[in-house]
């Protein structure tokens, strides 16, 4: 709980496309009304408008219940042939729409004044023009110097690599997908007993098949694919909300790339592994009553 000290504001962007982004902003506004979070959400903004997705119209929807301020500027209807020319391969024509769509975007926000904005399920690639006049966290599913991409790249390249160790991070967006200074992150070990089981039967199988066939075959259903995900994804609303409390509380600092805790510059990030699975182990235990 925070006392009187005033709240921080932030921005929300979502492209809205799946049942995650629902529940990231759920969950924020629950630990919003509980008083764990001292934290205003400005805005919220999207770059898909009504009639466009089943999806985003779901979120959309949330966002008007809620009495949020909501904006919304369609990417999909905003300079549709240079967006085209960018996705079938032109860089320049993309960088071009890019930073075209996001002075749209900047424009739009600038009167909120607020210094931070969180994308939640955001599936644009900023632009160096954007990254430069705001600032942007984003959570990725990896430890701070673990494998870029989406999460299910991240966790083939975390089997292939053999790794020990999987997580998530909290990051300051860049330009560079996925490489921008870590705020903050948690991380699990991957052998334990369970996980080590997992491990042997994978190498007992790869004596037979590739590991790129075994991707082919199970895809997300491979049991050591699917256990590192499940663990990782019960993690990331923990770090989200304890990440968003440490800033709104003065504890973690933004000085522009910069990152602070209290008061002292961290590199690397804010570890919150502690933290994150304590909350996890709690969500579990109220799980468990709830379904007695």
């Amino acid at each position: 709980m925070s006392g009187g000290k005033e709240k921080l504001r932030i921005g929300w962007f979502s492209t809205g496309r799946d049942e995650a982004a629902i529940e990231l902003l759920t969950t924020a506004l629950n630990s919003i009304r509980s008083g764990e979070l001292n934290l205003e959400i400005a805005f919220v903004f999207c770059n898909r408008e009504l009639h466009e997705s089943p999806h985003s119209d779901a979120f959309i929807e949330l966002v008007k219940r809620e009495g949020l301020t909501l904006i919304t500027f369609s990417s999909a209807k905003f300079e549709p042939q240079l967006r085209k020319k960018g996705l079938s391969g032109d860089e320049e024509a993309l960088k071009r729409w890019r930073r075209m769509y996001d002075e749209h975007v900047y424009e739009l926000i600038k009167p909120f004044g607020v210094e931070i904005s969180f994308l939640a399920g955001y599936m644009l690639i900023l632009s160096d023009w954007m990254c430069e006049r705001h600032t942007f966290l984003n959570l990725h599913p990896a430890i701070p110097g673990g494998p870029k991409g989406t999460w299910q790249d991240v966790i083939w390249q975390l089997i292939a690599q053999r790794a020990d160790v999987a997580g998530a991070q909290i990051h300051i967006a860049t330009p560079q997908l996925d490489e921008g200074p870590p705020v903050s992150f948690c991380k699990f070990s991957l052998r334990t007993e369970n996980f080590i089981q997992l491990w042997n039967r994978l190498e007992e199988e790869l004596r037979c098949i590739s590991l790129e066939e075994l991707r082919e075959a199970y895809g997300e259903s491979y049991p050591l694919f699917a256990e590192i995900r499940k663990h990782e994804l019960a993690r990331e609303m923990p770090l989200i909300v304890i990440t968003l409390r440490m800033l709104a509380d003065g504890m973690i600092e933004l000085r522009g790339r910069d990152v602070f805790f209290e008061g002292k510059r961290c590199e690397g990030g804010v570890d919150l592994s502690e933290q994150v699975d304590l909350a996890v182990s709690e969500l579990l235990r109220r799980d468990q009553e709830a379904h007695g």
